[in-house]
């Protein structure tokens, strides 16, 4: 079981945009800050989660990378996939119309 975030797992990183990558990123980066400067002035409760953001964070950029040389895809955005589908519809519709006017 991989040590870090439960909802930053590889299978949920792929079904994420870049933009939304990136921005997991920020939080994950603010969250490392917050937690060294804890650790600095001796207020960590949890030592764990330092490693676990840091893992996080390695995740992130590592998927990151390799969408940026094609090895792992790029997920189609979800507003993207329904209006392909409605443009499919579309030529049938014509199609069907032409064949009635042929009909007539």
């Amino acid at each position: 079981m991989p040590i870090g975030s439960k909802d930053l797992i590889v299978d949920n990183l792929d079904k994420i945009e870049d933009s939304l990558l990136v921005e997991e990123l920020k939080k994950a980066k603010e969250e490392l800050f917050n937690l060294r400067f804890q650790s600095a002035t001796g207020q960590l409760e949890s030592h764990g989660r330092l490693r676990a953001v840091k893992r996080d964070i390695a995740r992130i950029y590592t998927i990151i990378r390799e969408r940026e040389l094609g090895i792992r895809a790029i997920p189609v955005p979800a507003a993207a996939a329904p209006a392909k589908a409605k443009k499919a519809d579309k030529p049938a519709e014509a199609e069907a119309t032409t064949e009635t006017k042929e009909s007539k």
